[in-house]
């Protein structure tokens, strides 16, 4: 830390001199307030936290009598005695992390009372073992089909896509399918 050298003009005031850039020219001399201290000497800032650390040198635990901390600290045959209520060296334990199976288990034993029936007929993969999901998921596909039935009858759809045909075709699985699980699940 480079410190300026102050000079004192005849009123008593600080003040930086004039002082010459490496191109030639000239600073203009600074006036300084009383009480000013510049950037490069402010001390850095220490949290509360940080002090207390920094007077409590001995790393000991908080509380612990220093006769108690001398006697764990005299070696017997070079092995230093463990200070009580210090920590050292605890291990943490890994969680396991679960497999496929006990993940199949804990969902089965979260399930509802209601039995899932999977339809003979091939539908599109249900990912959602809950049934009420399922039942909710296919009655809005089922209103879907209908909207789209609606269209095509009352004309302002004339020439329905491949995906849209393949939807309504699958309308009378859909509704066997509501029936097995309003039927199942009450």
């Amino acid at each position: 830390m480079a410190t300026t050298a102050y000079q004192h003009d005849a009123d008593g005031a600080k003040f930086i001199p004039a002082t010459q850039r490496p191109d030639g020219t000239w600073r203009k001399p600074r006036r300084i307030k009383d009480g000013y201290v510049p950037q490069e000497e402010v001390p850095l800032y220490e949290s509360k936290g940080k002090q207390f650390k920094a007077r409590q040198s001995t790393g000991l635990p908080v509380g612990l009598p220093p006769e108690i901390a001398a006697e764990a600290k005299k070696s017997k045959k070079g092995v230093i005695q463990p200070i009580p209520g210090m920590i050292i060296n605890v291990e943490k334990k890994k969680k396991k992390k679960k497999t496929g199976v006990d993940e199949a288990a804990e969902k089965l034993s979260k399930l509802t009372t209601c039995e899932i029936i999977e339809p003979s007929f091939k539908t599109a993969p249900s990912t959602t073992t809950d049934p009420a999901k399922r039942l909710k998921n296919l009655k809005k596909k089922l209103r879907d089909i209908e909207t789209l039935e609606e269209k095509i009858k009352s004309g302002s759809l004339k020439n329905p896509d491949k995906e849209q045909k393949e939807k309504i075709t699958k309308k009378s699985e859909i509704v066997k399918e509501i029936e097995l699980l309003e039927k199942n699940c009450g």
